[in-house]
């Protein structure tokens, strides 16, 4: 059924095609939980070195697409990584996560950043792309990703990450012409690279705003969805085919904004109903999601039931299934692999449990 079509199944979900059961990933399925990663990471400590080395970020692609077949397929990278091509440099330490020092604080260091040339500071991203593309074929969609505006100008100001964002909210409620010269910069280097992705063999865009559900509505209108649209509209400019999903962490009290963005699919954390998310977005907005990635602690009896009360009332298209947050570290992955594969039966099992 999925392989007779030469365009992927997932892609084909992303244009708005009814499907007979929608397609199937799971953000974060390339990582910790999986054995197979963690004998790798034992073996290459650096995460830099693990995804900005082609041949080691390759394999870590594809360890899930060996393990479960999902319909996505998604680059083993960081929202962080284009960073230092504007003159950000930063490190991942593997305990607490990224650190950029120093910090931007002022206007003359924001003054001193550079346009993006990612052929020329990314390298890595071709190789790696190009070589997924290659090796799912027609099978599977290959993903692409990138950070949105204000979650990459949250980690640059605060330097690390937060609980609270008193850092980049101070500025932005003090100093707020600086923050949006600052936020204009990464859109527009963001854009260069969500657009360089689909030159090297990206079929679809997924938006992380990890951070943007930390602000209240009206802020994000002024800080977020600005920046995130000034990105969609520039790969859209370039590349109107590539469907592109917007993901906020939180995002149940910012969910109609979201759509504003500009964006094709709209995922959905767990926090929401996806019928009431369905309805909130309306019928021109697909959805990705939303199944509390602790679900994969239940049992098998809990996962199916939850797999298809989430495809009713998500409905039959424009529908891609998938968690509202990331794999956990320690989710047992023999329940991951029943997750897939009962998502894959979703259709005989709807038929059956109607």
């Amino acid at each position: 059924m999925a392989g007779s079509s030469p365009v992927p199944y997932l892609l084909r979900a992303a244009r708005g095609e009814k499907l007979d059961r929608p397609p199937v990933w799971m953000m974060r399925q390339a990582g910790r939980y999986m054995k197979v990663y963690r004998d790798l990471r034992d073996k290459y400590p650096s995460f830099r070195e693990r995804s900005e080395n082609p041949e080691i970020a390759i394999e870590i692609s594809l360890q899930p697409w060996r393990a479960f077949q999902p319909d996505g397929v998604i680059l083993f990278s960081d929202i962080l990584t284009p960073l230092p091509g504007i003159g950000i440099p930063f490190d991942i330490i593997e305990s607490r996560g990224p650190i950029i020092d120093p910090p931007i604080r002022t206007q003359e260091q924001i003054d001193k950043l550079y346009p993006l040339e990612p052929e020329e500071t990314m390298p890595f991203i071709r190789p790696i792309l190009e070589t997924l593309r290659k090796e799912v074929g027609t099978a599977s969609t290959v993903l692409g990703f990138v950070g949105a505006p204000w979650t990459l100008a949250a980690y640059a100001i605060e330097g690390k990450s937060s609980k609270d964002y008193t850092v980049i909210k101070g500025m932005a409620f003090r100093e707020p012409a600086m923050l949006h010269s600052f936020l204009a910069k990464i859109a527009d280097a963001i854009a260069r690279y969500a657009c360089y992705q689909i030159d090297c063999g990206a079929q679809l865009i997924q938006m992380f705003d990890s951070w943007a559900g930390q602000l209240s509505p009206q802020d994000y209108e002024t800080f977020a969805m600005p920046y995130q649209k000034r990105v969609v509209d520039q790969v859209k400019a370039a590349h109107p085919e590539t469907p592109m999903i917007l993901y906020i962490n939180g995002s149940s009290g910012i969910l109609e904004r979201m759509a504003m963005s500009g964006v094709d699919i709209v995922s959905v954390d767990w926090t929401v109903d996806m019928a009431e998310a369905r309805k909130r977005l309306g019928a021109n907005i697909g959805v990705q999601g939303n199944i509390d990635p602790c679900a994969l602690f239940g049992s098998h009896d809990f996962i199916r039931d939850r797999i298809l009360d989430t495809i009713r009332k998500a409905g039959n298209q424009g529908h891609i299934l998938n968690l509202g947050h990331g794999v956990l570290q320690g989710t047992p992955e023999e329940n991951v692999a029943f997750f897939f594969e009962t998502a894959k039966q979703a259709d005989k099992l709807l038929a059956v449990h109607s």
